[in-house]
């Protein structure tokens, strides 16, 4: 079979990264770039900078392709990016301000006013709205900046934004990008508390098609520029979705857990998991199924941070003859978790007396023991049994980590060989042009170069530890 070939983008917080992989998921070509980030670029961005930036990379990427690479079989694009970023545009689909981004908290109240509209209007529905959501900041936009309000003529997320530029269509959004800003993901329809109650113009709000989807081809300028034919343009996504679809996590049954400087944890159930505490959200799968998820303030920031001067190698190797080490800890590196335990009050547990070799690997652990309890949430709420377990970021570079992990949630772990989110976009570009669904695109595009099965001896150990652990989040009061 000839070769065909799709482009993911990702505009991260930070940069820019493109990516040419096969139906195979093989790459072909890749390049990426950093912004040079000012002091507000938590609250805004500019749209110019991504743009210019992705067309830098994509023409860097194409004059790098090799005579064999035949430029026609290029089959189609899509972009990812961050969730609840979000921009006015006016009639010429040009921004009316920089992108405002999912990490600006300046909307905070007028997330608790759409939480407290969104509980009224469908408590089993999606009622987590706070200040990185993507409906809070267009509100917290139109209250404070009435002068402008006269020019909108939509809302576009980031995603779409770079679509918008590549195809000339714009106006067009996914399920993953939409749920944030609002849309009802059960009824699939704008709900009529954001006109009614907030009053924000319907026609502001794009229209919302399944991820996956084609929306339009590339602009003739575009492809003449890069020698490249009329490419598909599928509808953007978010970037934890796309994180997923690159792990290969997209079956019922199926989760992914991304340990960074956070853990992400994002799966797949047949029905919608709603959490009156508000930690979990659930996504829209493309093919009918729901995809989950859940972010943690605990991840493997602790390792760079208390670590890393003393040699990871040397720490992970000394863990191996520690194991398990019959101590609790939890690495968090700030006040308050929000996944799987709702305590804003919360602060790490350091055990006393231990060395450094013995504190990392009691850390390990600790992490270890809330993604445990983070899946033991989501089957009581969904009902449903995890099944496999997919895993990348940083924290899965570690064998003995990967090991701990394992055998504290009793499943086989498999690391993923590629999950970045370029990787997703490229996936999901593939998935309705190449291949006929998600699932087949994922069977086919991504693979697994580990997988660690649980130890006995530490499946025994750890029960004990485990419930140890669960207690003390009672005893401080972080748990009920």
């Amino acid at each position: 079979m000839m070769l065909k070939y799709f482009l993911g983008i990702d505009v991260g917080t930070q940069g820019v990264r493109v990516l040419l992989v096969d139906q195979h998921g093989e790459t072909i070509a890749g390049a990426q770039k950093d912004f040079v980030l000012d002091d507000l670029f938590r609250q805004e961005q500019s749209t110019n900078t991504w743009w210019e930036t992705c067309e830098e990379l994509v023409d860097e990427l194409i004059s790098s392709l090799s005579k064999d690479v035949d430029r026609s079989a290029i089959v189609a694009a899509s972009v990812t990016s961050t969730s609840g970023t979000v921009i006015p545009l006016d009639k010429n689909n040009e921004p009316l301000s920089k992108a405002i981004m999912y990490s600006d908290p300046r909307s905070i109240t007028q997330g608790e006013r759409i939480k407290k509209c969104a509980q009224e209007y469908n408590p089993e529905g999606y009622t987590g709205f706070n200040a990185s959501s993507g409906l809070s900041k267009i509100l917290w936009y139109v209250e404070n900046n009435p002068d402008k309000v006269i020019h909108i003529t939509r809302w576009v997320h980031a995603a779409d934004y770079i679509v918008g530029k590549l195809s000339s269509v714009y106006g067009i959004t996914d399920y993953t990008n939409a749920l944030k800003s609002g849309y009802d993901l059960q009824k699939l329809e704008w709900p009529s508390f954001i006109h009614v109650e907030l009053g924000l113009d319907p026609n502001w709000f794009p229209s919302v098609v399944p991820s996956g989807t084609v929306v339009g081809k590339l602009d003739s300028g575009l492809a003449a520029r890069w020698g490249i034919g009329e490419v598909a343009l599928v509808v953007g996504l978010t970037d934890g979705c796309a994180s997923q679809m690159a792990s290969g996590a997209v079956k019922v049954g199926d989760w992914n857990t991304t340990i960074g400087t956070t853990m992400v944890i994002k799966g797949v159930t047949k029905s919608a998991v709603n959490d009156p505490l508000g930690r979990v959200y659930s996504h829209r799968h493309p093919q009918g199924q729901w995809m989950p998820g859940g972010a943690s303030n605990t991840g493997a920031d602790w390792v760079t941070l208390d670590f890393a001067h003393l040699g990871l190698e040397k720490l992970n190797k000394a863990a191996q003859g520690l194991i398990p080490t019959g101590k609790l800890a939890w690495p968090l590196k700030q006040q308050g978790e929000r996944y799987p335990i709702m305590a804003p009050q919360a602060r790490a547990i350091v055990p006393v007396n231990l060395n450094a070799q013995e504190l990392y690997a009691a850390n390990m652990e600790g992490v270890a023991f809330l993604e445990r309890f983070a899946y033991e949430c989501i089957e009581e709420l969904s009902g449903e049994k995890v099944g496999a377990v997919y895993t990348a970021g940083g924290a899965s570079k570690s064998d003995v980590w990967l090991m701990i992990r394992a055998s504290v949630l009793n499943l086989p772990i498999f690391r993923c060989k590629e999950t970045s989110g370029a990787l997703g976009a490229a996936i999901i570009a593939a998935s309705q042009t190449f291949y006929s669904t998600l699932t087949q695109a994922c069977e086919n595009m991504t693979s697994a170069d580990k997988k660690v099965m649980p130890e006995a001896k530490l499946v025994q150990a750890y029960e004990l530890q485990y419930k140890n652990f669960k207690k003390k989040l009672i005893d401080l009061g972080y748990l009920e």
